[in-house]
């Protein structure tokens, strides 16, 4: 071999070498190693894959919009009660993690849950339709008494979901609660 052909080669093995420590995890072979610097780790490794339900009533992603969005059409249904509601909003981010499983549940205030859940997220998927009744003019999930749920985030994978209850008015006997 000539002095170019080693030189070739010794790129080549680093850029493969490059490409394989930069490889996204979860894309086939190894997880990646974290990418570092002269001062150290540059972002975090990526977190634990959480496995979430396998139930078809979850995998929404490959389900036609209008079945997607049967999901949510249950929410404040009248024949239900509060606690149909809370489970309903739990199976929706339950569809959310088994469609954005890397992310984890969406973050922010109501406004901000109920538009990644509208279809303001990189896949474009709308789990509730934003013209669902239960949608304040604020963009808000509201209960069935119009007050806009409180989430509370517990970790990247579990949501706690608070109605005020009948009175309107948090932190009274009548609120419900969901935590999973």
């Amino acid at each position: 071999m000539n002095r170019r052909t080693l030189i070739l080669a010794a790129v080549f093995l680093m850029l493969a070498f490059v490409a394989w420590r930069l490889w996204p995890a979860g894309q086939g072979g190894t997880e990646a190693a974290p990418r570092t610097s002269a001062l150290g780790p540059t972002t975090a490794p990526p977190p634990a894959r959480v496995p979430v339900s396998t139930d078809v009533n979850l995998a929404v992603k490959a389900w036609p919009p209008e079945e997607r969005i049967a999901l949510a059409d249950r929410l404040n249904a009248p024949d239900k009660d509060i606690q149909s509601d809370l489970r309903v909003l739990n199976d929706l981010f339950q569809a959310w993690a088994t469609n954005f499983p890397q992310t984890g549940n969406p973050v922010g205030e109501n406004a901000e849950i109920t538009a990644a859940l509208a279809g303001d997220n990189p896949l474009r998927l709308a789990l509730i339709p934003r013209d669902h009744p239960a949608i304040n003019a604020r963009g808000e999930i509201c209960d069935r008494w119009g007050t806009p749920f409180r989430f509370h985030q517990l970790s990247g994978r579990r949501m706690e979901i608070r109605s005020a209850g009948p009175d309107r008015k948090f932190a009274t006997a009548d609120d419900a609660l969901f935590s999973p």
